[in-house]
């Protein structure tokens, strides 16, 4: 096996490899025991590509700033971009900044903001971080990535897995031409319902954000 194959960490999963279950029991307990006490916190998501001189980045940051301002905890992915943008605005913001670093063979470094990191080989294990101690998701323009966790938070809402906390997609001129999608191909086709637009909320300003979220996540 080549060490660029061992990335494909669930292809190389099998019952001759059941040790493997401990290494993600041990991310689940070090992720439970970090954030066990981080009390009412929202989590931030969007592009690990954009710079400190980007609209994106300025956005994101003042939104953690004036989220942490108002008593709430921060969670990003740790890493650059948006995520960095988030943990330096709650840092400044005298708020908590949680860092979930994934181990990606590009682009993903820790950035220097966060006050509590945790590190993850395992995205499906990250994943259950962000929705077990997120009251809320802030989704600033993104990829793959960021249209991976929107959707995740959208079904799992849906389907009543989890409890309904504010979506919050920002940036309308970014989110405005897929939520449009949605309304002439998904809704005209009823593979949603017109409810369920009622699940997120698109704006553009922090202090918007931050009304919602007070409104909607008690302290």
């Amino acid at each position: 096996m080549t060490a660029f194959s061992k990335q494909y960490l669930i292809d190389d999963l099998s019952h001759k490899d059941a040790w493997r279950l401990f290494r993600i029991m041990a991310e689940f307990v070090d992720g439970f025991e970090n954030l066990n006490d981080l009390g009412p916190a929202i989590s931030i998501f969007g592009s690990a590509r954009v710079s400190p001189e980007d609209r994106e980045y300025k956005l994101a940051y003042e939104t953690a700033k004036k989220l942490a301002e108002a008593g709430y905890a921060v969670i990003t992915g740790g890493g650059p971009g948006v995520m960095e943008a988030g943990n330096k605005g709650a840092t400044e913001g005298g708020g908590v900044s949680v860092g979930l670093n994934i181990q990606l063979p590009f682009e993903q470094k820790p950035n220097d903001y966060a006050t509590i990191k945790c590190e993850f080989k395992y995205f499906f294990v990250r994943k259950v971080m962000f929705i077990k101690y997120a009251m809320g998701y802030v989704v600033m323009p993104g990829g793959w990535g960021t249209l991976d966790e929107l959707s995740e938070a959208l079904v799992l809402t849906q389907t009543k897995r989890i409890k309904p906390f504010p979506i919050i997609l920002v940036d309308r001129e970014f989110w405005g031409p897929l939520v449009d999608w949605f309304k002439e191909k998904l809704l005209k086709k009823s593979y949603i319902k017109e409810q369920d637009f009622d699940l997120f909320f698109v704006v553009d300003e922090p202090d918007e954000v931050v009304s919602i979220v007070k409104r909607l996540v008690i302290l």
